[in-house]
């Protein structure tokens, strides 16, 4: 009589509805690393929807604080060069001013010379219409002269020209039949002068026209209007 051994024949109990890792892959592939990445994915998507507008809303605000720098500068520029603008401005008028005085002063200081040098050039021409002025005088005085005339110094006056209160002093007063106006007939001192300005006027005698006198011409057109109104002279 053989003995059985146990446990060679005999398949162990196995629960009928135990899973299997298999079975369990789909759903835990679906629940697992992808799921994860999908859910980034949307908050990522969010997080950029909402970030989008702050973004712009940074880059509007960075680009009207660089306007408004821009602005700044520029209104500080304008008003730089207005402020060179005005000092070359006043510059100028500075170098035009000091010129003018500097032309003053030279004229003034020429004025106040040459007018002590009068009573010599006064005595030249006296000298000069009595025929007195010969030798080594004359070359003296045409020289005196000549350089008067260099600083500027100008002689006028002349018989015959209409009497000017600016430029004239009356020494001598008369009355003239041949005179239409106020007329230098003689010219005691002569005038002097530097550009326009007069350091002495000419000293003169004046005449003016008779009081109730007619001019010639018109005594003359009276006689021949009242021979043409008569019918002219009679006949023998």
């Amino acid at each position: 009589m053989t003995e059985e051994t146990p446990g060679f024949d005999e398949q162990p109990d196995v629960p009928p509805s135990s899973p299997s890792f298999g079975d369990e892959g789909p759903a835990s592939a679906a629940s697992g690393p992808n799921a994860q990445g999908q859910d980034g994915a949307a908050k990522a998507d969010g997080s950029a929807d909402q970030a989008g507008p702050a973004a712009q809303a940074g880059d509007e605000l960075q680009t009207v604080g660089l306007q408004a720098q821009l602005d700044q500068v520029r209104m500080a520029l304008n008003e730089r060069t207005a402020d060179l603008q005005r000092l070359q401005a006043e510059y100028q008028n500075y170098r035009r001013r000091v010129e003018r005085d500097r032309i003053t002063v030279k004229e003034i200081a020429a004025a106040n010379l040459l007018t002590e040098l009068l009573p010599v050039l006064d005595d030249i021409g006296r000298a000069r219409e009595h025929g007195e002025l010969v030798g080594g005088f004359k070359s003296v005085a045409e020289s005196l002269e000549g350089t008067a005339a260099k600083m500027g110094l100008q002689q006028f006056g002349k018989e015959g020209e209409p009497f000017d209160p600016l430029i004239h002093e009356a020494l001598m007063h008369s009355y003239a039949p041949d005179v239409t106006e106020t007329t230098c007939v003689s010219i005691l001192q002569p005038g002097y002068r530097i550009g326009e300005r007069t350091i002495r006027p000419a000293r003169v005698a004046v005449a003016e026209p008779q009081p109730g006198a007619q001019p010639k011409g018109g005594a003359e057109g009276d006689g021949a209007s009242a021979d043409e109104e008569s019918g002219g002279p009679d006949e023998g």
